[in-house]
């Protein structure tokens, strides 16, 4: 939004002002100092005169794709075989007091951008934005249903089609100063902003048979927003209105012999009123933020039998709350607190819902029931400094909440951390964290709602008793002027040692490399490793108690170089190299009627390599080409693979894993405008 702008930079602002008087007894704040012997027009700057007319430069790219697989369109910006062309900008205007810039970057491409802004400093300014953005999710879907008003009709023939979304946003701010005409500090600003996004995605229907098939999407989101924000020496409040609206162009889908098959998303709307403010008092900032909001659907509903409910009135009221203090108690201690409340109050109406039990209709009837969350927060913290470049942090947060008919009500977490920096080191930065937290609760169990679906003895890890714990290190060393080296690792394990059914152990660890140096003044170059692990374990029973173990990968390696010194300058030559890998594999235990033989679900991996060269060319002062050549290989599995029979009467999209290589040719020229 538009208006967090203003409202953070005073934030900051505040926050730099709270922590840098150190001798308030003595009051050497600026606001004391004598200026009036001091000559002010001798300490002006006389370079710093801003540009006035026109400034930055414009383009024009121009390329070639070359792909097996339209998924490349997610690294390349834009993936479909053949020339594609596009408008790049960087242009500014300036003349006494107003200004303007349009920046742009490949315009007219799958995946570009425009954004426009003009006005006059200190009181008023427009912006204007338009964007287009193209994702794939696979190639080559197969499926034998044909959607066409409202109805999926089987058909002899396979269409073959791309899971593919295309979004065009655009949006219009206004922001206006109020500040030299009312003689105080008073902004406005307002903004809306529409999505329209419209392709296929990947859907299923379960009735009457489990089916994968390609929904079209027609839809339109619309975000606006309004406020003003008003400060003063010491302090600053924001009064603002947050609201969207969601639309779903296509309705319901039926079959030929069945109707009502599947429930496209309902038509939706939200919105929110904001208060908060923030006041410093000498080394102290106490800031606050009250929210109330209102989310609406009120659609008709799909039954599993019988008539549609007709303009369901959907309805959750939401408050939240923040409460935050800061202050410094001596040169050496800073201690803060804050405390968050938010509530979520369902007031959707209540009606009597069928029952489907396996493959028929139970013949009982249930009522949905509306379920509350309610959400406390408390943190609290210190930070002293030990000594000069030493700095030792400690905190302990706090969290409840509750849900209403729920498998358990209430849940409580208590987590107490700590970190120490260290900056004394010559040519060396240290920092080091470890953190401790339990959740508890009221009493687990399978309640009304849900004991005629729910295990008595699974545990929803999300509800469940936790234990964890962290460590965490990080180090930046940098040996000689021109060579640097970031290091960084973590450790976390999740104990959920309460659990017989579900979710019981994971652990997260992993560390990131980081080189750069400046081998001479024209060529530099850079590395990065990085690697992650996710070792989780999880118990079952159907038939028999099962034990599974999910590990999964993550890799990614990189290297580039840039070399600046050819042709008197006028030459700039460039390469990048990244790698990444994931892979899954989850092994099955005790599974197959008791047995003890060992089952897999397979594993599931993928693999990216990409390579970037480029070279740019200074023609004169103003005008340059750049060359750039962009090679992927690409590959993965399909992750919602199935085997053939492996679920009677299973539809599926086919198989839409990825295997493809990609080549991708640009030529851009730019104009630097003087």
């Amino acid at each position: 939004m538009r208006s967090i702008k203003p409202f953070s930079l005073n934030l900051i602002t505040l926050a730099l002002l709270g922590t840098c008087s150190s001798a308030m007894a003595a009051n050497f704040g600026i606001q004391n100092a004598n200026t009036a012997n001091i000559k002010a027009e001798s300490y002006q700057c006389k370079r710093c005169v801003e540009p006035q007319g026109y400034t930055g430069s414009v383009g024009v790219s121009v390329g070639a794709i070359d792909a097996d697989d339209n998924y490349a369109i997610n690294q390349f910006g834009t993936g479909k075989d053949g020339a594609v062309a596009g408008v790049n900008s960087d242009l500014a205007y300036q003349q006494n007091g107003y200004k303007a810039n349009v920046q742009a970057h490949q315009l007219g491409m799958d995946n570009g951008f425009v954004s426009m802004q003009a006005g006059k400093s200190g009181h008023y300014k427009l912006d204007l934005d338009f964007q287009t953005i193209t994702t794939n999710q696979g190639s080559n879907a197969a499926t034998n249903l044909w959607q066409n008003d409202g109805m999926l009709n089987p058909s002899e023939h396979t269409r073959v089609l791309d899971l593919e979304l295309q979004r065009q946003r655009s949006g219009i701010g206004f922001e206006y100063d109020f500040s030299e005409v009312l003689g105080l500090g008073l902004n406005s600003y307002a903004r809306f902003d529409r999505e329209d996004k419209t392709g296929h995605r990947s859907a299923s229907l379960t009735s009457p048979r489990p089916t994968n098939f390609a929904e079209a999407v027609d839809e339109t989101t619309d975000n606006f927003s309004a406020g003003v924000v008003l400060d003063g020496a010491n302090w600053l409040s924001e009064l603002s209105y947050n609201g969207s609206r969601y639309n779903n162009h296509m309705g319901d889908l039926s079959l030929p012999y069945a109707y009502d098959v599947y429930s496209a998303t309902p038509d939706n709307q939200a919105h929110q009123v904001s208060l908060s403010g923030q006041y410093r008092l000498a080394s102290s900032v106490f800031s606050g933020r009250v929210v109330t909001g209102r989310m609406i659907q009120d659609q008709d509903l799909i039954q599993m039998s019988g008539n549609p409910i007709h303009n369901w009135d959907g309805q959750v009221d939401t408050l939240s709350s923040n409460l935050a203090a800061s202050t410094r108690v001596s040169n050496r201690l800073r201690l803060g607190a804050s405390y968050d409340y938010s509530k979520r109050d369902n007031r959707s109406s209540v009606f009597d819902f069928a029952q489907y039990e396996f493959n028929s209709m139970s013949g009982a009837f249930k009522q949905n029931t509306p379920m509350d969350i309610e959400r406390q927060t408390f943190k609290t913290n210190a930070s002293y400094r030990i000594a000069s470049g030493y700095r030792l942090q400690a905190g302990y947060d706090y969290k409840q909440v509750e849900r209403s008919y729920g498998e358990r009500e209430e849940t409580r977490d208590n987590e107490f951390w700590s970190k120490l920096s260290i900056r004394a080191i010559d040519k060396l930065t240290l920092d080091f964290g470890v953190s401790y937290g339990e959740r508890g609760g009221s009493e687990y169990q399978a309640n009304e709602l849900t004991s005629d679906e729910t295990e008595s003895l699974m545990r929803k890890y999300n509800l469940a008793d936790r234990k964890r714990s962290e460590v965490n290190a990080r180090a930046n060393y940098a040996p000689l002027e021109w060579l640097s080296f970031d290091v960084s690792t973590y450790y976390a394990n999740d104990d959920y040692d309460a659990t017989v059914i579900g979710l019981t152990q994971a652990k997260d660890y992993g560390y990131d490399i980081n080189v750069h140096a400046q081998l001479s003044a024209p060529l530099s170059v850079y590395a990065f490793a990085g690697q992650q692990w996710i070792d989780s374990d999880q118990s079952g029973d159907q038939a028999s108690i099962w034990h599974t173990e999910i590990n999964d990968e993550f890799i990614n390696l990189g290297l580039g170089a840039t070399y600046s010194g050819l042709m008197d300058g006028r030459l700039i030559l460039g390469s990048d190299y990244l790698f990444a890998n994931s892979s899954s594999n989850t092994g099955v235990n005790g599974y197959n009627s008791g047995s003890n033989i060992n089952n897999s679900y397979g594993s599931y991996y993928s693999y990216n390599h990409s390579v970037s060269l480029y070279g740019q060319y200074l023609i004169s002062e103003q005008m340059a080409v750049k060359l750039a050549y962009q090679f992927e290989r690409y590959f993965d599995t399909d992750s919602a693979a199935v085997a053939p029979d492996s679920i009677p009467g299973l539809i599926t999209l086919g198989d839409l894993n990825h295997n493809y290589n990609a080549h991708q040719l640009m030529l851009t020229f730019s104009y630097k405008l003087k």
